[in-house]
């Protein structure tokens, strides 16, 4: 992953954020919603594209699009930045391959301990019947 290559596909769109914050709202642009392209990103490689595809399957669109927004601030470029950070943390994580589990014999200890512990329940029960003459 080159990130200084991916910082130039990105695209940002500034949008007017709702809720609360009255007159400020409705003039003010100071969300800003980042989109990638995950298919046309020049910056990763076909392995890269495939893992993101498969991890962030939730979300992105139909056309491999990743959409993030952000309106925690009031300032247009602090937002900018807070959604950028997020863009790339997410990215890095999920292109982190997971190690391949390994199937562990279970130990002998362990079964005789387990086999020994129903025994001793089966008797327990046993004891518990009425005896037959």
């Amino acid at each position: 992953m080159k990130t200084d290559i991916i910082l130039t596909e990105l695209q940002f769109k500034a949008v007017r954020s709702s809720g609360a914050g009255g007159q400020n709202v409705n003039k003010v642009s100071s969300k800003v919603v980042l989109t990638f392209d995950v298919k046309q990103s020049q910056a990763l490689t076909a392995e890269e594209k495939e893992l993101l595809t498969h991890k962030l399957a939730s979300r992105l669109t139909s056309e491999q699009l990743l959409i993030l927004n952000c309106d925690e601030d009031r300032s247009q470029l602090k937002n900018k930045t807070i959604v950028t950070k997020r863009f790339l943390e997410l990215i890095k994580t999920a292109l982190i391959v997971p190690k391949k589990r390994k199937a562990t014999k279970i130990p002998r200890s362990v079964i005789e301990k387990r086999i020994k512990a129903k025994r001793n329940l089966s008797e327990i029960k046993q004891n518990r019947r009425k005896p037959h003459f």
